[in-house]
């Protein structure tokens, strides 16, 4: 039954429990489109003894399967307008190359445009974006703007991010070993992990996540900011002495730039990192903290 029709299996009270869901992998996808569908929270329970068979393939397909979901139907929906799902493909992939940059819509059409025998104008490429930011496939981050000692103009345009970096990897079409080959790549999409994470918890606090960079080339890769006013600076570095040095020169130039006489001083700065197990505090109070540490 959990193979020929799953959605029969999640009918009825809730919250549902499904013990040893991994001998029918499918539950998984049949129990993530309930939950999207469904307007409440704690729905189903999922529990197992034992690790998903062929879980690479899983988790891979899913991001697949999902991409050309939106490729082909999902996008098409947000606006009932049709789209030429080869021209969506080549604009995810256009996004994708560019995770967390401050692209125009103007470069992404170019792009686009590129590989293709008709002119993409920024109005297309805009409305395409428009959809996916409907269906939620993209979140770009905003700017944050706060008061700075010096005059130096900060730069207001959101950077590009899907809302999950998994969905980026499927639409390069790139697997882990691609990854572990080419490290800068690897670097863009564990930001863009790092982004999704910090969403996630800022939100559970009321806060919001931003991006800051100034004309100046100072740049922050996330400000988490709360209501009450209180923030912090995040710097997301992959590990090594090198680039955690680099981090620790960004956060303390961003913080001696700030105007703590119209504005608080941040409540922490932080490098998130993605080797390490354990979290701990500089003696100049920079935290250094790996991506496994974070929802301690």
């Amino acid at each position: 039954m959990a193979s020929l029709n799953p959605k029969r299996l999640l009918d009825g009270e809730t919250p549902r429990l499904i013990d040893e869901w991994q001998i029918a992998p499918k539950l998984w996808d049949a129990v993530r489109f309930e939950a999207d569908h469904r307007d409440d929270l704690g729905q189903f329970v999922l529990t197992g003894s034992a690790v998903p068979p062929g879980t690479r393939e899983i988790t891979h397909s899913q991001a697949t399967d999902y991409c050309d979901a939106v490729v082909h139907s999902d996008i098409n929906r947000a606006d009932g307008a049709r789209k030429d799902p080869e021209r969506v493909k080549r604009l995810m992939r256009s996004l994708a190359r560019n995770q967390g940059q401050q692209i125009a819509n103007t470069a992404i059409a170019a792009d686009v445009a590129a590989n293709d025998e008709a002119t993409v104008n920024q109005e297309t490429a805009a409305s395409y974006i428009a959809a996916l930011k409907k269906i939620f496939v993209v979140e770009d981050m905003p700017a944050w703007n706060p008061n700075l000692r010096s005059k130096s103009a900060i730069r207001t345009s959101d950077t590009r991010y899907f809302v999950d970096a998994s969905i980026a990897a499927a639409a390069l079409g790139i697997g882990p070993s691609d990854l572990i080959n080419d490290l800068n790549t690897m670097g863009f999409l564990f930001e863009a992990m790092c982004v999704r994470d910090l969403r996630v918890f800022a939100e559970a606090l009321g806060g919001s996540v931003y991006h800051f960079r100034n004309k100046a080339g100072l740049e922050c890769d996330a400000v988490v900011h709360l209501r009450n006013g209180s923030y912090g600076l995040i710097e997301i570095k992959l590990g090594g002495e090198k680039l955690i040095k680099e981090g620790v020169e960004t956060l303390t130039a961003l913080a001696g730039s700030i105007d703590t006489d119209k504005m608080k001083a941040p409540a922490f700065r932080m490098i998130l990192t993605a080797a390490g197990r354990y979290a701990y505090r500089r003696e100049d109070g920079i935290c250094i903290v790996p991506i496994g540490c974070l929802r301690d």
